[in-house]
């Protein structure tokens, strides 16, 4: 079992659902994807994920996903992260993309 947290330590994660309006390969990379991703009143976000073993850009293209909104920026492979897609691991420890059930208002806070 992992550490747990409060609920105010929880509460700090800014959790929204974001729609991928475009995806490309990382042009020297074989598994980083760079998405856009609209968030609503948040803008627009560029998210660099490690899922291009396993997903085409167009499986990722005009899905709602669930993204950590307010983490750090950082740089992967000379491009700005500016947040986090969630996924799970299947049984063999593939990624499978964490969406929501149906379409609502890009930027919608999870809660």
């Amino acid at each position: 079992m992992s550490e747990t947290v409060s609920f105010e330590e929880f509460s700090r994660i800014d959790l929204r659902v974001g729609f991928v309006k475009d995806v490309e390969r990382v042009k020297g990379s074989k598994k980083l994807l760079k998405l856009r991703v609209d968030l609503g009143e948040l803008g627009e976000r560029q998210l660099v994920a490690g899922l291009g073993a396993w997903y085409e850009p167009d499986d990722l293209r005009g899905k709602y996903i669930v993204v950590v909104a307010n983490l750090k920026p950082k740089r992967i492979f000379g491009l700005v992260s500016e947040g986090m897609l969630l996924a799970a691991e299947d049984e063999s420890g593939v990624p499978v993309l964490l969406t929501v059930e149906k379409p609502v208002k890009p930027g919608a806070k999870i809660r």
